[in-house]
């Protein structure tokens, strides 16, 4: 499970260290897509599987599927690690998540998710997210 907030810095050819712990867990080969909130997803091998299956899974006549389908599978990306455990991150993708220097990744149970200082920060600092309203709302998540 990925769990943990690590803050590190993308260089100047897009070049990004995943932290030794998340390492370990992603395996060989990885995927990297857009996420919401304009950060970055990151799935194991197997993950991405389930992922793309749950996409799939949805009827091609509808309009927002394909949408969907195109938003997360369209802009993927085959990773692997190079020797000193980086990442190259794509321009598209550092575009659309607003990656410039400082990077802060997440550790969300089944990926990891890349984001901006910035805007992590600024969704941090939003005041309408009560967790408390919010564990009210989802009485599925029983906890």
């Amino acid at each position: 499970m990925f769990i943990g907030e690590y803050k590190h810095s993308i260089d100047d050819k897009g070049r990004l260290i995943v932290p030794a712990k998340f390492r370990a867990l992603l395996g060989e080969t990885f995927y990297l897509t857009k996420g919401f909130d304009n950060c970055l997803m990151v799935y194991t091998e197997e993950e991405w599987n389930k992922f793309i299956e749950k996409l799939n899974n949805n009827p091609m006549k509808k309009k927002d599927a394909r949408r969907i389908q195109r938003f997360f599978i369209a802009s993927a990306n085959e990773c692997n690690l190079d020797k000193q455990g980086r990442i190259l991150i794509p321009s598209h993708l550092r575009e659309y998540s607003v990656l410039e220097k400082e990077v802060i990744l997440i550790g969300v149970s089944n990926r990891v998710e890349i984001w901006s200082k910035e805007n992590w920060e600024d969704y941090n600092a939003d005041e309408d997210i009560d967790i408390s309203e919010l564990a009210e709302d989802m009485e599925d998540l029983d906890i």
